[in-house]
């Protein structure tokens, strides 16, 4: 099952963004859109979700010339989903200026009959009652991946709940697991989501890295480091989607393939983050993203094992 198709629903968009280096209207963004740019770069990508009349017909041909198939991307009456943001001078946060759902605010995930049998599925982080309807149409799939966001932590405490029991994986930062699970101690949160449903978990810090949880223990994977930092959107959808892409890709889902997808997943995002909107990650090559791995690999090669000495 090497080199399997994934699945990723969620949301294709339009942002506006407020940055240190200049306002930039208009910038296709979205979590699925990233994330399958991110994963078709490993893997083959079937995506699903909605935009308006005003998106461009030459995004969607890009997505598939890197082998996504648009076969689910819904073309509704309206404006595509908008986003507006503002960054601090650091880009280490941001404050949203305006949301403007438009057409997303009807979107009712629908499955094509030859998306169904997908192996892996990612599960952007859209409203949970719309995961678990994903979920209620596709065929066993080998490992299910969600991420979720602060406002559906806060606002749909049970049907979060329900979707916890159903995924394989959850992907979300540091504050929405403290968030989640009422807890403040990073180690302690993750023990405790876990015994809410997903076995595995992964817990995105940002410039900080990330930690991977399963029963074989934590796993940590540092950010890879950048001389030129432009726009940190899409980053941690980039992540998911190099993660699922490269586990996709190898057909396995044992813990030391999860282990090596978090640093898939790192490269990508450190891609996405040198271009404004997803530019520089539709640009990326595969002997690029070799070429950083390579880089990575030096950057955390002790040349054998870190013990006391004698």
């Amino acid at each position: 099952m090497k080199n399997s198709p994934v699945l990723i629903v969620g949301s294709l968009a339009f942002d506006d963004l407020e940055m240190p280096s200049g306002t930039f209207e208009d910038v296709v963004g979205g979590a699925a859109t990233y994330s399958s740019i991110a994963a078709s770069l490993l893997s083959p990508v079937r995506l699903v979700g909605v935009v308006g009349k005003d998106f461009p017909e030459s995004v969607l041909s890009d997505l598939r010339a890197r082998g996504c198939d648009t076969a689910g991307v819904e073309h509704a009456d309206g404006k595509t989903f908008r986003w507006r943001g503002r960054y601090a001078p650091d880009l280490g946060s941001r404050e949203t200026l305006d949301t403007q759902l438009n057409v997303f605010a009807d979107f009712r995930p629908k499955i094509p009959a030859s998306f169904k049998s997908s192996p892996f599925v990612l599960l952007g982080n859209i409203h949970p009652a719309l995961q678990l309807e994903v979920l209620a149409q596709v065929e066993k799939p080998k490992l299910v991946f969600a991420d979720t966001m602060n406002l559906w932590i806060s606002t749909e405490p049970k049907l979060l709940a329900e979707l916890m029991t159903k995924i394989d994986l959850l992907v979300i930062n540091d504050e929405e697991a403290r968030d989640l699970s009422g807890i403040h101690n990073i180690l302690k949160a993750a023990a405790d989501i876990r015994k809410r449903g997903p076995s595995r978990l992964i817990i995105k810090r940002g410039e900080h890295g990330a930690l991977y949880f399963d029963d074989a223990g934590a796993f940590f994977a540092p950010a890879y480091p950048l001389e030129e930092f432009l726009d940190p959107t899409g980053a941690g959808d980039s992540f998911a989607g190099g993660l699922v892409g490269y586990i996709a890709k190898m057909g396995d889902t044992g813990h030391q393939t999860m282990r090596r997808a978090m640093y898939f997943g790192s490269a990508l995002g450190s891609f996405c983050v040198e271009g404004i909107g997803p530019r520089r990650l539709l640009e990326v090559t595969r002997g690029e993203l070799d070429k950083r791995m390579k880089a990575f690999t030096a950057l955390v090669e002790t040349g054998g094992p870190v013990v006391l000495p004698e």
